[in-house]
């Protein structure tokens, strides 16, 4: 499934703990000014954490070992998808068809607003499908 590397989405982490074929791991996703080195006098300077589901593939894993999260890049341009502009397009046309047909442009966006909150619930309820579609993998930096 991963065997052409160089379209892999790429992160390091720290296994968090393994159960099974299941491994949890920390990565830290940080911002664009980072790496900025006035980022102590910024506030706009952040880093979040994001713990992340891999499969193991029959590797054993130790708590606190060093290791990289992989996933392809063609599901990163999906997740951008489902989770950018598909709302975005939702809300553009129910606003736009809308708009001509009531005469409140605070109504029209207002249910514009609710027609996006329900493709979100939508993807909610999705939730267990598209885990099985975005899945990522893991291993040992030592390999690389």
């Amino acid at each position: 499934m991963f065997d052409d590397s160089s379209q892999m989405i790429r992160h390091s982490g720290v296994v968090v703990f393994q159960q099974d074929d299941l491994v949890r791991v920390r990565i830290e996703q940080a911002s664009a000014c980072s790496a900025c080195r006035a980022k102590g006098f910024c506030s706009s300077a952040e880093a979040q954490e994001k713990m992340i589901d891999c499969t193991a593939d029959g590797e054993t894993y130790k708590q606190g070992e060093q290791v990289e999260v992989l996933v392809r890049e063609q599901l990163g341009m999906k997740a951008v998808m489902l989770a950018y502009v598909l709302p975005f397009v939702v809300m553009i046309v129910v606003l736009s068809f809308l708009t001509q047909y009531i005469g409140s442009e605070a109504v029209a966006g207002m249910v514009a607003l609710g027609a996006a909150a329900g493709y979100f619930l939508i993807l909610g309820f999705a939730s267990r499908k598209l885990k099985k579609v975005f899945t990522f993998k893991v291993r040992k930096t030592s390999t690389l």
